[in-house]
């Protein structure tokens, strides 16, 4: 537990504000303190955003593999040969593959274990496409990569934690998409994650309705009674603390959000909205369910400010401090699970 442990950075598209964000917090040298940084990209594109941003005391040690990154340095790996032209701002179909080659090599050591967690910077979800791409964005493809039959899109800060039920689908699907099933998976999920990675022992979680006012006892819908409350009354009978449904806008507008440790939402923006209005800079992207640990910062690539140098950084500082969190939090409880106390039946007799 004391040993640094290794990160893992995706680039995301390089006409974007990746490249930006990622110097900007490896910058800040306190980082090295608790990890050692290892990118994903190129160093010819790194330097061309160093100098755009003025960072140039910043200077990455390269290495071929994750096994040889040095402590206290940025390292950097790179993930192909050729030059790439970098036009910040553009959305250029050309460049979406320098984007998968940084994420594809990223999630093979993650996987493998030579990493400890990956960060990933900002995608063009269009542009990304491809044979060996072809997800709705980086949720899909990590669940894929890892195996698993389901995973949780789940938006966290200090005061507020949101998931989804559905996520990089059309708004007209999301009616038909949502099930008695589906949700309480997804309560599963939350409550599992919130147990083992972030320590909350038995976890409040609100849920919200699906249409305006929660329905109004059906006046407005029906999903609330045929879906969403069968789905909290099963999910309690697994114990899991889920209330609910609640209207979406008087919910996050008084402030009864405050009273829960997360919140399940039906749909995407139903629960990113309010949460980027109430910790946009402070929220970070992290994806429950997998085995292993993936987080962003809660922002796009940004193009209309790319490579103006205005991108702020501590989104994605805070994605880098919050993976560190969770895979220490996995590893002592691992470790508790292991070392825990034999059980003995105490008798009533005394002597």
């Amino acid at each position: 537990m004391s040993e640094k442990i290794k990160i893992g950075i995706s680039i995301g598209d390089v006409n974007g504000i990746g490249l930006e964000i990622i110097i900007k917090a490896l910058a800040d040298t306190h980082i090295y303190n608790y990890c050692t940084p290892i990118v994903y990209g190129h160093t010819k594109v790194a330097s061309f955003y160093r100098r755009t941003t003025g960072i140039n005391e910043l200077n990455f040690n390269v290495i071929s593999t994750a096994e040889n990154a040095q402590p206290r340095r940025a390292n950097m790996i790179n993930c192909w040969e050729e030059d790439v032209k970098i036009e910040p701002g553009v959305v250029n179909k050309e460049v979406g593959k320098y984007a998968f080659l940084s994420l594809q090599k990223a999630t093979t050591d993650l996987i493998n274990g030579d990493i400890a967690a990956l960060i990933t910077a900002p995608i063009n979800k269009d542009n990304i496409q491809s044979d060996e791409f072809n997800f709705p964005g980086h949720t899909e493809y990590l669940q894929d990569r890892d195996g698993a039959a389901e995973s949780l899109m789940f938006m966290v800060s200090d005061t507020l934690r949101v998931g989804v039920v559905t996520g990089h689908i059309p708004i007209n699907k999301v009616a038909e998409s949502i099930s008695v099933e589906k949700i309480v998976s997804k309560l599963k999920l939350m409550n599992a994650s919130l147990r083992d990675d972030f320590w909350m022992r038995k976890p409040k979680i609100a849920v919200l309705g699906l249409n305006p006012h929660a329905s109004d006892n059906g006046l407005i819908g029906n999903e609330e009674q045929s879906v969403i409350i069968p789905a909290i009354e099963e999910a309690r009978n697994l114990d899991i603390l889920a209330f609910g449904p609640y209207a979406a806008d008087g919910f996050f507008a008084n402030g009864t959000y405050l009273q829960f440790d997360a919140v399940l939402a039906m749909y995407h923006d139903q629960g990113l909205i309010p949460f980027k209005q109430i910790a946009f800079e402070s929220g970070v992207n992290f994806t429950a369910g997998l085995k292993f640990v993936r987080t962003s910062p809660d922002h796009g690539t940004a193009f209309d400010i790319a490579g103006k140098n205005l991108a702020s950084e501590v989104s994605f500082r805070e994605a880098i401090f919050t993976a560190i969190h969770i895979v220490k939090h996995r590893l002592e409880g691992a470790e508790l699970a292991e070392n825990t106390l034999a059980f003995t039946k105490l008798s009533r007799d005394r002597d």
